[in-house]
Formats: C-alpha cells, structure tokens, sequence
C-alpha cells in the first residue's frame, strides 16, 4: 500500500487549500482513509476520516464546516478542500489508512499506512 500526498503550500488566513492523496495497492471499499496533521512541537491529531464501505465521514471539531474529505469516482484518490485557514491549521498533514472510521477518536487507534506528508502554511 503505498500513499502520497500533494497540494500543501503556503497561504494567507482565510484562504483555501485542497490537499489529495494519491493512493496504490489498496481496494478502497475495504479500507478507511483519514486525514492527520501535526503542528510543531505537537503531537499526530486526526482530523477527518472517510469510510470505504459506506462514504460516510467525520471530521474534527477543529476543522468542522471549514474541511471536508472526500474521495474520487473511481475511489484511488482522495481529498482535502481546506477553506477559511487559519495560522492554527500550519502543519504538516498525512494522509492514511486508518483500521476505523466511525469518530475521530477512533481513528487514531490500530495500525495506519502512512503517506510522507505535505507542508501547509497559513500566515496571518
């Protein structure tokens, strides 16, 4: 299984990124795919997660309203739209295969296959 994110950048507060995540060697309606970020000096948090067996999704209350994951027709692919960035959202963020999909806390637990990360910058 292997992940890849692209699309980070730098960006000012208020504007809008969208962050994919390119996958390979995976049946996505047997997996979950999830959305990671961490800031300097903080620790790996989970920030939206889509389920392969029913799309269904959740995402943080950091980041409700403002992102939303999704994924492709073809489901290889899955997304980021990041809108309304804050300085708060600069981080790297991951992309990966997460064992469960049904809250954000959930998602954190069991074994991940993770991408190499994409760095977001929001300035103010």
């Amino acid at each position: 299984v292997q992940l890849v994110e692209s699309g980070g950048g730098s960006v000012q507060s208020g504007g809008s990124l969208r962050l994919s995540c390119a996958t390979s060697g995976l049946t996505f309606q047997y997996w979950h795919l999830g959305w990671f970020r961490q800031a300097p000096q903080e620790e790996r948090e989970g920030i939206a997660c889509i389920s392969g067996l029913d799309n269904s999704t959740h995402h943080a209350d950091s980041v409700q309203g403002r992102f939303s994951i999704s994924s492709d027709n073809n489901k290889s692919d899955f997304y980021l739209q990041m809108n309304n960035l804050k300085p708060d959202d600069t981080a790297i963020y991951y992309c990966a295969t997460v064992p469960f999909c049904v809250s954000i806390t959930a998602m954190v637990y069991g074994d991940h296959n993770w991408g190499r990360g994409t760095q977001v910058t929001v300035s103010s």
